[in-house]
């Protein structure tokens, strides 16, 4: 099947909320009409690449720059964190690429309304906050070809989630729809794709906060088989 015949998608994976890539991956499923072909983003996956960074709120938060290296350097991706809810078909997004760009992403320009997320996490502000948390990958691009895990092992995460390798007018804009910021934003139930930033409702400081029954429902719907 032509690479272009079949979306790629790249879900972040930490175990600690392993719920929540399982009811995103769910939705996904749910809508698509083309194939998706699903990698999650685990550490025991990612072959050369070791976490030598100390920081950060989850398991792939710098291991996302490593998708055009996983897709060979060739063709497109979707990296998208796995907390979130897919209300679109996601060929929809797929139908954005853009080949002139390096990248497109939803260019949010915010400030956080708390300083801490889920689990105690930190939740500070800076240039270019959750831009990365959903990418639309060119992963055959020319300046994408540097990111290899040795690069990206020995870069900060100011250099790499502000796409610093990158000049503006590589970094191709999208509708925030496609990465609609639960409480952060206002309510959207139709927001096409949901990202519960600050916590998925599967942790219980969360259970009920903003758009938590739309993810309520998808978990419903992905337990469906069990007595």
């Amino acid at each position: 099947m032509n690479s272009l015949n079949k979306i790629n998608l790249i879900v972040g994976f930490d175990q600690r909320e392993a719920i929540a890539y399982h009811v995103f991956c769910q939705t996904i499923i749910d809508r698509a009409t083309m194939p998706v072909q699903f990698l999650p983003l685990a550490e025991n996956m990612l072959g050369k690449y070791e976490e030598v960074h100390t920081d950060g709120s989850n398991r792939f938060i710098y291991s996302r720059f490593l998708t055009p290296y996983l897709m060979d350097f060739s063709g497109w991706a979707i990296f998208a964190d796995g907390d979130m809810v897919c209300q679109a078909d996601i060929s929809e997004l797929w139908a954005l690429r853009d080949e002139s760009k390096a990248v497109q992403v939803v260019q949010h320009a915010y400030k956080t309304k708390v300083a801490k997320k889920y689990l105690g996490n930190k939740n500070e502000d800076y240039p270019r906050k959750n831009w990365s948390s959903l990418i639309l990958w060119n992963c055959g691009h020319p300046k994408n070809a540097i990111l290899t895990p040795d690069f990206i092992q020995y870069h900060s995460g100011s250099y790499l989630h502000r796409f610093s390798w990158l000049e503006d007018d590589l970094i191709g804009g999208l509708d925030a729809e496609w990465n609609w910021l639960a409480i952060e934003y206002p309510e959207n139930p139709k927001a096409k794709l949901i990202h519960y930033t600050l916590g998925t409702p599967c942790f219980k400081d969360y259970e009920n906060e903003s758009m938590s029954n739309l993810w309520k429902m998808s978990y419903t719907r992905a337990n469906e088989g069990f007595d």
